[in-house]
């Protein structure tokens, strides 16, 4: 009696708070048939913002599987004083409001910031350009991709890189054919993990970007000015790509978890 009872009181409890909105996305999108859905897709103003989503996620996804595996074997192979204060700084972008984050990149960089300063009388502005959105995503999920990579390492069994180190191993050596492969569930997670939610990031890319049409307007800020001038069907057919672009980012991470977790 339990077990169905408990079935149908989790469904039930999902249905309003999970199921039923994202549902609602594909039923909206297809309502007008999938001619309609299509036209708002292909609209040059959608690929634009769907290819910049794309691309500033995936040179952000790199710089943070590159330096948080360089941070994350620091932070776990040295004890100093102040390094459990790093450690909480460094995840502190994923507890803050994103709008925060971008406003503090805005106080940093902006032509009147703190660092943004010295570059504007060099013609230098990374504020409201591309470079801005990958500065944001960078700042905003650099915790998911050292904190996947932190957990691995503090688990991690040392016997054999200290077995590598009594055969003559130099450092580079043991990290390169023993650390490394031990780390490629952690860094595979990572790296999809730090993908996807660039490709959503919404409150810190607004405030940096200028949500600028053709220059620097990315597929959630797309959703969002579309919604606003009332092309719900533009602004829903984006949405619709982007919960599928989800769901199959988390369908790997479930269904190659086996193969993901092993040493």
């Amino acid at each position: 009696m339990v077990r169905p009872l408990s079935l149908t009181a989790m469904i039930a409890m999902m249905l309003p708070l999970v199921l039923l909105p994202l549902a609602s996305i594909f039923i909206f999108g297809t309502s007008k048939g999938l001619g309609s859905f299509w036209a708002a897709l292909t609209a040059p103003e959608a690929i634009f913002a769907l290819k910049l989503s794309m691309v500033t996620s995936f040179w952000a996804t790199c710089f943070n599987v590159l330096f948080g595996l360089f941070a994350a074997y620091v932070l776990s192979r040295y004890m100093f004083w102040g390094r459990t204060a790093l450690i909480v700084t460094i995840s502190l972008p994923t507890a803050i409001p994103t709008a925060v984050a971008g406003f503090s990149l805005l106080l940093l960089w902006g032509p009147y910031g703190v660092l943004g300063q010295w570059l504007a009388p060099y013609g230098v502005q990374l504020m409201f350009t591309p470079y801005a959105i990958v500065i944001a995503n960078i700042f905003v999920t650099f915790p998911l991709a050292f904190g996947v990579m932190m957990s691995v390492f503090e688990t991690m069994n040392r016997s054999l890189e200290e077995a590598s180190a009594t055969i003559g191993a130099t450092r580079w050596q043991t990290f390169w054919h023993v650390t490394l492969p031990s780390l490629r569930g952690a860094i595979v997670t990572g790296a999809l993990l730090t993908f996807a939610r660039a490709v959503g990031e919404f409150g810190s890319t607004i405030l940096v970007s200028g949500n600028l049409a053709f220059h620097t307007q990315t597929a959630p800020l797309y959703i969002f000015a579309k919604f606003n001038e009332g092309q719900v069907e533009a602004a829903n057919a984006v949405a619709i790509v982007l919960a599928l672009f989800s769901f199959f980012i988390f369908s790997i991470l479930f269904f190659t978890r086996d193969w993901l977790d092993t040493e």
